[in-house]
Order: structure tokens, then sequence, then C-alpha cells
């Protein structure tokens, strides 16, 4: 509607345009409004966020599994790393378990296989039964400064089951940092780069889950619940890709994969064993024990090699012992005139030590 002014003696009157004028008129204008929002910078970009969302969301996995004692958590986060379904997580207590399901994005359900972990960086990759799933290509990752904007995605609380999606955490990098540096404050077995982020990734679920940039590109992994001995403080952290790249191609390749032993493989006639070495583990209880040192033999290989009590014995000769009844079998596939070569985790320390009967 317009309201031109015209002279009539002396006064000003205004013209009234005609119905169907005035309804073309109103359409268009609301038209353009619509067409302001819809293409203003803000819109723009709430429009290319949730796009990075949708990309990303079908290559991130729920992990199932053990816990749910003193208050564990029975579940953990992961992300798709092949089309053929290996998925890189965080190593836990998550995964001590006979079962470990999964859950994609799209609702269906699989059964997952540890294929191995590296305890130096913490991380582990599983392998679901998979072909042409959508998935990050480690080669592809990308280095992130402080400043960086950033995406968590997560299952963070385990709210997501089946198709739910994941959680989405908007934040940035706070720090890039060498967590070797804070040792004492922070205790953590993995000692390289983490990207330091204000967005609070450090709650139950989240850990293993991607960090991306605003782009949706691969940039880390978010670490595990870690807290500040010093200042009782939560650290939300990432490792970055590069930093577990290898480890990961190890793992895949078998360096670290807890196989079984080929049928045809015999045993030496006189091979080691606990008793042997020195070395008495926790009572065997639970099918899945962990190989603690409860006590070493004075005077023995164990002893001499300075192995002591509560030592977690982690590899046999970089064979994954993780319980108590595979430590002791791998131990008769050695021969007692070969050393046996132990990696052990002491509190927050890997030691690598090597054990000879004389």
């Amino acid at each position: 509607m317009s309201f031109p002014k015209e002279a009539s003696g002396g006064r000003f009157v205004r013209r009234l345009e005609p119905p169907e004028y005035v309804g073309r008129t109103f359409v268009a204008c609301l038209l353009a409004l619509a067409l302001e929002v819809v293409f203003s910078p803000c819109a723009r970009a709430q429009s290319s966020f949730a796009q990075t969302i949708d990309q990303v969301q079908p290559k991130i996995v729920k992990i199932f599994g053990a816990g749910g004692l003193r208050g564990l958590e029975a579940y953990q986060s992961g992300f798709l790393i092949s089309g053929e379904g290996h998925i890189l997580t965080v190593w836990s207590y998550v995964l001590d378990s006979d079962v470990i399901t999964i859950y994609l994005n799209d609702g269906r359900k699989f059964q997952a296989e540890v294929v191995g972990m590296d305890p130096r960086t913490e991380i582990a990759v599983l392998k679901i039964d998979g072909d042409g799933l959508p998935h990050f290509n480690l080669e592809e990752a990308v280095p992130l400064d402080a400043g960086s904007r950033v995406l968590a995605f997560s299952n963070l609380y385990g709210v997501a089951f089946g198709n739910e999606a994941a959680s989405v955490l908007k934040g940035a990098v706070t720090a890039k940092t060498d967590l070797a540096a804070r040792r004492g404050a922070y205790e953590t077995n993995y000692r390289g780069t983490a990207y330091v982020l204000d967005a609070m990734t450090n709650n139950p679920g989240a850990a293993g889950g991607a960090l991306t940039d605003r782009r949706g590109k691969l940039a880390g992994l978010l670490g595990k619940e870690l807290r500040s001995s010093l200042t009782n403080l939560w650290l939300d952290y990432a490792i970055p890709i590069g930093e577990i790249v290898t480890p990961v191609e190890e793992i895949i390749a078998g360096k670290f994969r807890p196989m079984p032993r080929d049928e045809g493989v015999k045993k030496p006639k006189e091979a080691h064993s606990l008793a042997l070495l020195g070395i008495s583990l926790v009572p065997d209880f639970l099918p899945k024990t962990p190989p603690f040192v409860e006590g070493v033999k004075p005077g023995s290989p164990a002893a001499k090699a300075g192995l002591r009590p509560d030592d977690l014995i982690l590899f046999v000769n970089q064979r994954v012992a993780p319980s108590c009844k595979q430590l002791a079998d791998e131990l008769t596939f050695i021969d007692r005139l070969d050393p046996v070569k132990l990696t052990i985790q002491r509190g927050q320390d890997l030691i690598e030590v090597s054990l000879e009967v004389e």
C-alpha cells in the first residue's frame, strides 16, 4: 500500500491502491523478508553447521561393554576408520568383556572383536563386519592450533542407543601442550601432545569420541576422564590423530593383536612358568582376572628384573596378556632357555623388563 500526497484545495489527501495490488505487495514483502533471512550470513552459517554434523554423525559409534560395578559406566564412544568396520576408541575397562556391542548411527547393532590395543597411547582398535561403511580417513586428519574452533562428537552420558544421534559440543582449542610436562599432576600413560579444550568432554561416555574442526575434518581422539591431583580439576583434552596413526597401523597389522595361536605350533619340552620365574599372581577368581603381581620370590628371575607386587603385566614377548590364565598359557610357548620380555604397568609408568633363568 502506498500513500502519495496530492494537493486538493490546499489540503493533502491519501490515495488508496486497489485491493489486489495490496495483496501482491504484501506477498512480495514477505518473500523478500524470507529470502533475506535464508541468505543472511547467520542463516548460511547455521545451515553449514547442520550439514557438517549430518556428515559426521554416520561415522560415530556407540560402544557398550563391561562396567556397572562401583559406579563404572559400561559405555564409551568410538568412530569408524575404515569401510570394512575398523573402529578407533580408547583402551579402557569397558573393552574387558566377552561381548562388546556396537550401535551405528542408523541403529544397526553389531558384536565387535578387539583387534588390539596400545597401552602407551591408551588407544584400541575394534572390528565389526561391514562393507562400504562411512568412515574417517586417518591420513586426511587435520592439525589444530590454539584458538581453532572444534566440534566434539561422543555418546556423552550414554544417552544414545540405537539410531539416536551422538552428542555434539562446540568449543575451541585453548592450548596445545605436552602431557608429559604435567606428569604428577595428571596420571595417564599417554605422554605425548594433547589439545586442551574448552568444551566439557571429560564426562562419562565421551572417551573415544571424535574431535573435528568446524568443517567436520577429523583432528583428534577424545581422551579418558582425567583429573589433576594438584587442583582436583578435570582436564578436557584430545589426542591429535597424528600422534596415533602409527600405533593404529601397527595394531591393524597385528603387532598388538591378541591372536590365537595356530594349532600346528608346538610347545617346547621345557617351557617357562610363573613358578620358575618366581611370580605369584593375584587369585584368579574371575574369567578375565587382570594379571597383577601379588608377590615376587626373593632371588628369582622376577626379583632380579625388579618386578614388584601390584605390577600389572600387559605383554609377554610382545603378545597381549589380558588375564592371569592367558599369561600362564603364553609362558608355556616359551622355551626356558629363552628370555621372557615383559611389559608391565607400575602406577602410570610402563616398564619393560627381561627375565632369564640361569
